[in-house]
């Protein structure tokens, strides 16, 4: 493995940086992401640009950016289970306006009603 250390950093036209740029990468890397588990007192068990997690209700909460997104239309992923209930999905919440603070999730069982998920995972890409 390589190590490469460099006090100036140089364009391809020879003039200087201090920070390289890599625009093409903008868009495909995460802006936020947490890993948190949605049960009892909810914890943050790692996280990126994740300020909190707001418990609203069984399975029902709000993902609290640190930073906001530039603008409300990202994209966000993510994934939910419990321990002892199979097919449990998460969903953006339909009926709150997603916003650049903040977006909602709710964890489901597929009989659509909320549950609490031990394993909650969200990714946020955008702007």
């Amino acid at each position: 493995m390589s190590t490469i250390k460099a006090n100036t950093l140089l364009h391809s036209d020879g003039s200087t940086t201090t920070q390289p740029s890599i625009p093409a990468l903008d868009q495909r890397m995460a802006k936020a992401w947490v890993n948190f588990n949605g049960t009892g007192t909810v914890a943050i068990n790692s996280s990126y640009n994740v300020s909190s997690i707001t418990d609203h209700a069984i399975g029902d909460y709000s993902m609290n950016f640190a930073n906001s997104m530039s603008d409300a239309n990202y994209s966000a992923t993510g994934m939910a289970s419990t321990n002892a209930i199979a097919g449990t999905m998460l969903e953006k919440r339909t009926n709150v306006a997603q916003t650049s603070n903040a977006i909602r999730v709710s964890s489901r069982k597929l009989e659509n009603s909320n549950i609490d998920a031990v394993y909650v995972c969200v990714q946020v890409f955008g702007n």
